[in-house]
């Protein structure tokens, strides 16, 4: 694993942090490819039950960098360098192409991704704060959708996952505009869960409470939601009763109901 994303695990909690500090873990390509591998890597570990992810230094994510747009510019040539064209490449594994997976990535774990969000995320540092089930943000972090400002639009999957938080003339209004919100706007605008002075040390919080609930029905749970959020009625309700049929009668639903009775912390098996 590169060092440009770090992993560490801890009572069911994988503890996945940005590491180019010096450069507020902007996106390089390396940068993109060490944040897809990261969640490749914890896509089959049934030891996770949590991810909680950050940045270190002083701020999440500012999105692409500049060395790396820096190329484009004064250019009369209308196709990126070669080095950026790569991030457009499609396979026929995923609907996505690599740009946008660093983002999706999360949104297809199976288990739920916390992202504790301070100092910048903008642009695609946005996006893939976005990609996350949950986000929480200091007061005074700043979110920006920010590809105008480079005559640019979002395309790191923004179609995908801010039609779920804001209604379509808010999601018009920050992309046209640009403009930067602190992480009490963000809040008030649906952008992020909560906020809170200490966010990564709140994810951990709520990690370790999620961690203690059922595997087996937190994945259910957002497979769910994933899948029927947006699909038919016949889709969802089908869903919801198939999947509430496979989590009847197992290991670990039955020590839910076990545990509540005997009033004790229950001892969840991994996933298998």
């Amino acid at each position: 694993m590169s060092e440009l994303v770090t992993i560490t695990k801890s009572g069911g909690v994988a503890d996945v942090r940005f590491n180019r500090p010096d450069k507020y873990n902007a996106l390089s390509p390396e940068m993109f490819e060490a944040i897809v591998a990261a969640g490749e890597s914890l896509r089959d570990s049934n030891d996770v039950r949590v991810v909680v992810l950050s940045g270190n230094g002083r701020g999440f994510c500012a999105g692409l960098d500049f060395s790396s747009f820096q190329g484009m510019a004064g250019s009369s040539e209308r196709q990126p360098r070669a080095s950026t064209a790569k991030l457009f490449e499609r396979s026929a594994e995923h609907p996505e192409n690599r740009a946008q997976r660093p983002a999706m990535i999360w949104k297809r774990l199976p288990m739920p991704v916390i992202a504790a969000i301070h100092g910048v995320a903008y642009g695609g540092g946005c996006q893939i704060a976005l990609g996350a089930d949950i986000r929480i943000a200091s007061p005074d972090a700043k979110l920006s959708v920010m590809e105008i400002k480079w005559g640019l639009i979002p395309d790191m999957s923004l179609t995908q996952t801010l039609r779920d938080l804001v209604p379509l003339d808010v999601a018009k209004e920050l992309t046209f505009s640009g403009r930067v919100l602190s992480g009490t706007e963000a809040q008030a605008l649906g952008l992020v869960t909560r906020v809170a002075d200490d966010p990564l040390k709140a994810a951990f919080e709520l990690a370790r409470e999620i961690a203690g609930k059922s595997p087996d029905a937190i994945r259910a749970a957002k497979r769910l939601f994933e899948t029927a959020w947006r699909a038919d009625a016949a889709t969802g309700l089908e869903l919801e009763q198939s999947l509430q049929g496979s989590l009847v009668g197992t290991q670990n639903q039955i020590e839910a109901v076990k545990a509540n009775f005997e009033k004790r912390a229950p001892a969840f098996k991994d996933p298998g």
